[in-house]
């Protein structure tokens, strides 16, 4: 959509024109909140401003034509249903302003509430209140207008002026001290009154200009704000952190106000259709009597468990339920629901499919299964893999030493220790200095977002599930404990208190996010029951174990669907079998050079200052057996699936001193007068070997055409270990990776000599070797026709095929400026997490189709870090690639993506 739009162009949708497919124009609450009027619930009327609306404001810095034409029109069609006009002094309609993106983002952009209060209308909205109850003597509507006031007057400073919130909270704090309570609730309207005078002050002194009386101004002027605070700091690094693209924009939802702090039987509250902290089904949610909806997000006041409002309104109560049924059932998924009762009415305020953690998502996928809503397909595509792995973590392992010094709410779940700190400036900054963190506050904000995502865990002393701090924990994937009300936490102290103990900043915490409780000092932990699965040390079909029995259920259906095969990164017998018992079916990437380390080392530095060809061979025949050894455990571990070996690749000064440590050995020595032939020696191979960039020098491929005898030697090693296990009854199927290749003629003599010694070492024993070439060098990706006719396989290395496609070594740059490329934009994500399909990406494409046009039956892998990426084997998928290779605890993370990609394409054939 173009920034400079024609005048006739629709920007303003009323409820009854919208629907939740429109969520990309309408943002995520104006959809539902038009589905919601469609099914003809009771949803407060009112009107959304798209999403192009605000692109087109954000591109240009104001309003496109016919905005404002549109909102008057709107809002007139909105004061004829309600018989009121916006602000009327006598009888006013007033108005919430809120946000509502395409992706929830939960407190990450802006809310006013109450748009239409002034001076005049405060006074009409007291008699308004007084008259529909009789309050009017008791004076509880003058303080419901009064409260109401206040509050319009807070959040439009902090949202639409950036008056800074604290002034507002310091003032409120001082009356409650004046009045010698803790609870705003005690405020009568004449404390109210006095409030809204401080308030104006802070607005004047920030501002330089009086509170705005002009209902209309304030509406203008807060959806501008809404507009803006898409680009607001919390905004972008939460779209950074949930990879939300940044041009979407929000839409703005002008909603007639109905009131929870009418009093007593009023209310705001948050429900969930089934337990977003374990999917277990039930009736989950809060409620906070005489409150605004804000209040309970915002965690000011401790909510009550939802199953109590049947007590205090059970009508309310029964018609919540009854449309929580409908809700869920329509969405065909667990719905968060905002609701607010004005004097015994309800009013749903939104719904949305809700956030969840890891373990709900699996566990609501098969339940709705079993209920019929949906099928396992859909099942499939509403998990994924980074919740899989959220699951594969551990948790505390408990005994008589660790008793709980408190309890809150289990809101995210987890095990976590660390630190304790009390701002997100200090979780930052020790995050970065490589230490966990446990961030306490009373309650979070939108502000905390920075050291929300630092820190391991978030503990809250106000708040409950429904809680930004539970809400965005959740979404984030971290720990937390929100609610634990028996703590004290006196931020400027940098202290909290519990149970007669002090718990200072730096001290360590553990916290529970299932069962809710928190812990002083570090507690152990131990395997999830997921990873026993894997593992097999847990039968799915025999244990009470609902999220088990649902990810088994779940990744069986995966492993149906997928046409990508997963192996692993190992190389060691050990992590063979771990990750075979994880569902690796092949090894896609054993790394040759890990077993030249330890006490091997010796035996590799002969080799390197071998002069003569004689000590070169006398130290390759030494390393022969024992490069054997290794394969042959590997083989048999992998019995009878592929091993794809990649001969040696990093240069050899990797495997010596550094220069400079060696160079002042040497000195000192021969400062005093000791016996350094054999140092001296090592210290001119060092310096020979020496180059200003190893990693664009000789290794790889270089290596064996340099070095005699050195690839023979892995070649030999690899072939006699296969004969072996041939021999003792197993079956080995080896694959000889030839690294960096840079041009067809390099594979070519390696082949070449590969091939002799092969076929001297198997003979009839019936063993085959493939011979192929790991692409990861650019040019390798663009001649890709001419190295398949030499390679019968390829597996792309993308962690140097990006740094080589970038031109950035990752081991300097993620430090360095990653930082500032993703804070710019630049970046979504960092290259060696995700891959670059643009660039890198189409790298990999273009090998991948040359290569099978040179070669139609070329097997095609991958075996960088980015196989365990979940959006990078959607990627691999849709190019074609047979397989991806992952460290081994990744691979089940990979076997769920890769039915994932099959469902998400729209194919429902299997491998």
């Amino acid at each position: 959509m173009a920034a400079q739009e024609t005048v006739d162009h629709k920007y303003v949708y009323d409820f009854s024109e919208g629907n939740k497919d429109l969520k990309e124009l309408l943002g995520g609450k104006g959809a539902n909140l038009a589905e919601m009027s469609n099914l003809g619930l009771p949803v407060p009327p009112g009107f959304t401003i798209t999403t192009e609306a605000c692109q087109a404001y954000l591109a240009t810095g104001r309003e496109p034509d016919g905005l404002a034409g549109q909102i008057e029109s709107h809002l007139e069609a909105l004061e004829r249903a309600m018989g009121k006009r916006l602000g009327d002094p006598q009888d006013p309609l007033l108005v919430s302003v809120r946000s509502g993106a395409k992706f929830s983002m939960p407190g990450m952009m802006e809310t006013v509430l109450n748009v239409g209060l002034n001076d005049q209308s405060v006074e009409g909205l007291a008699r308004q209140a007084g008259g529909l109850a009789g309050q009017a003597a008791s004076g509880g509507a003058d303080r419901f207008a009064w409260d109401s006031y206040r509050r319009l007057i807070q959040m439009f400073g902090k949202t639409v002026c950036e008056v800074p919130g604290e002034e507002f909270e310091h003032a409120l704090d001082e009356a409650k001290h004046a009045k010698g309570t803790h609870n705003d609730l005690d405020l009568d309207a004449d404390d109210l009154r006095g409030l809204v005078d401080a308030y104006k002050k802070i607005f004047l002194e920030h501002t330089g200009r009086e509170f705005p009386q002009q209902p209309r101004e304030q509406l203008d002027l807060a959806i501008r704000a809404v507009f803006e605070s898409w680009n607001a700091e919390r905004a972008v690094l939460y779209r950074r952190q949930e990879r939300i693209p940044a041009d979407l924009g929000t839409a703005v939802n002008v909603v007639t106000m109905v009131f929870g702090n009418l009093g007593p039987d009023s209310g705001t509250g948050v429900a969930f259709t089934r337990d977003p902290g374990s999917g277990a089904q039930g009736i989950y949610g809060d409620y906070l009597a005489n409150a605004q909806g804000e209040d309970v997000v915002a965690g000011i006041r401790n909510t009550v468990p939802l199953q109590e409002l049947e007590q205090l309104d059970k009508s309310s109560y029964d018609e919540l339920l009854g449309i929580m049924a409908r809700l869920e059932e329509h969405y065909k998924d667990l719905c968060d629901i905002e609701f607010t009762i004005e004097r015994g009415k309800l009013w749903m305020l939104q719904t949305r499919v809700g956030k969840r953690t890891a373990a709900a998502a699996f566990v609501i996928a098969g339940q709705l299964v079993d209920e019929g809503l949906i099928d396992l397909d859909e099942a499939l595509h509403r998990v994924n893999g980074a919740q899989l792995a959220q699951l594969m973590f551990p948790r505390f392992q408990l005994d008589h030493e660790f008793q709980p010094v408190a309890k809150g709410i289990g809101a995210s779940p987890g095990a976590a220790s660390g630190t304790v700190v009390f701002t997100s400036a200090r979780a930052v900054e020790l995050a970065a200095e490589g230490k966990s963190v446990i961030l306490v506050r009373r309650e979070t904000n939108p502000d905390d977002l920075n050291g929300m995502i630092a820190a391991q865990g978030i503990l809250t002393s106000r708040g409950g599930k429904t809680s930004h701090a539970a809400v965005v924990a959740r979404g984030m994937g971290k720990t937390c404990v929100s609610g634990a009300d028996e703590i004290e936490v006196n931020v400027p102290a940098k202290r909290f208190t519990v149970a007669g103990q002090t718990v200072n900043e730096g001290d360590v915490v553990s916290i529970d996010g299932t069962t809710g409780k928190v812990y002083l000092g570090e507690v152990p932990v131990m395997p999830s029951e997921v990873v026993q699965y894997f593992e097999g040390s847990l039968d799915p079909e025999h244990i009470d174990n609902a999220l088990v029995r649902a990810v088994h259920r779940i990744m069986t259906h995966a492993d149906g669907k997928r046409r990508l095969a997963v192996r692993t990164n190992a190389d060691t017998g050990a992590d063979a079998a771990r990750a075979r018992r994880f569902g690796a079916e092949g090894i896609g990437l054993c790394r040759t050079e890990h077993m030249f380390l330890g006490d091997r080392r010796e035996l590799v530095e002969r080799l390197i200052l071998a002069r003569a060809p004689g000590e070169r061979e006398a130290a390759l025949a030494a390393l022969l057996p024992l490069q054997r050894a290794d394969f042959e455990e590997i083989f048999r571990e992998m019995d009878g699936l592929p091993v794809t070996v990649r001969l040696i690749d990093p240069p050899l000064h990797e495997f010596l001193p550094p220069l400079e440590q060696l160079a002042v050995n040497v000195a000192v020595a021969q400062e005093r007068g000791e016996d350094v032939a054999k140092e001296e020696a090592l210290l001119a191979a060092v310096r020979r070997m020496h180059e200003e960039n190893p990693m664009l020098g000789l290794r790889g491929v270089r290596l064996g055409l340099v070095i005699p005898g050195l690839f023979a030697m892995q070649v030999r090693a690899i072939a006699e270990a296969a004969v072996s296990c041939a021999r003792n009854g197993g079956v080995a199927k080896p694959e000889i990776m030839v690294p960096l290749v840079g041009a067809v003629q390099e594979l070519e003599t390696v082949r070449a000599e590969a091939e002799k010694i092969i076929a001297e070492v198997v003979g009839d024993s019936g063993v085959e070797v493939l011979i192929g070439t790991m692409i990861e060098v650019p040019r390798a990706a663009l001649t890709a026709g001419q190295i398949a006719e030499a390679a019968e396989f390829f597996s792309f290395g993308t962690n140097d095929l990006t740094q080589m496609g970038w031109g950035f070594s990752r081991d300097d740059v993620e430090g360095a400026f990653f930082w500032r490329y993703l804070e710019l934009g630049i970046f979504g994500i960092s290259p060696f997490e995700s891959i670059d399909r643009d660039g890198v990406g189409r790298l990999v494409r273009i090998a991948a189709e040359e290569g099978r046009a040179a070669r139609p039956g070329l097997k095609l892998g991958i075996c960088g870090e980015h196989g365990g990426d979940p959006d990078s084997v959607h990627f691999f998928h849709e190019v074609g690639l047979d397989y991806v290779s992952c460290s081994p605890f990744r691979v089940p993370v990979a076997r769920l993506e890769a039915g994932r990609a099959v469902v998400e394409s729209g194919g429902s054939d299997s491998r």
